[in-house]
């Protein structure tokens, strides 16, 4: 930003961030409210609405990233915000996560708390879990770095 403003002047620099931070927060309001509709309507439909949350996620991070100063942040921010954009990034980043999930650089277990989990069946979630050996019905996710990766 330092440079930036050296090159082309304090005023246009600040117009910058400024023309940044506007675009961004209308961007992201606008993505942000498309996920939810979109979520809201995997569920209406009773599906699990895992893709839909991945967006909503990207969203998120691409709208803290735009209030984060600089000019490489604004550029991935805008990326994680742009649906064309985006679809290519969350392509890969699934594509990484399932290439260290099948590999073993990612482990997840279940320890209960979650419908038809061992055996038990949905009845709402309870207070502290359900049937996990400890009573707190908490995820366990263990990752870890391998060469390579």
């Amino acid at each position: 930003m330092i440079q930036v403003g050296q090159w082309v002047g304090v005023w246009p620099t600040i117009g910058l961030v400024v023309l940044t931070g506007v675009t961004g927060a209308a961007l992201a309001r606008r993505e942000g409210l498309r996920a939810i509709w979109k979520v809201r309507g995997e569920l209406a439909q009773g599906r699990l609405p895992g893709s839909a949350l991945f967006d909503g996620f990207a969203i998120l991070l691409g709208g803290a990233l735009l209030l984060t100063p600089g000019i490489l942040t604004d550029v991935v921010g805008f990326s994680f915000l742009l649906p064309p954009t985006r679809k290519i990034l969350l392509g890969r980043i699934r594509k990484s996560l399932e290439t260290r999930l099948k590999s073993g650089a990612i482990r997840i277990t279940h320890l209960g708390g979650f419908p038809g989990a061992g055996g038990v069946p949905w009845d709402g979630f309870r207070e502290g879990g359900s049937e996990s050996p400890n009573g707190s019905g908490e995820i366990v996710i263990e990752a870890e770095e391998t060469q390579g990766s």
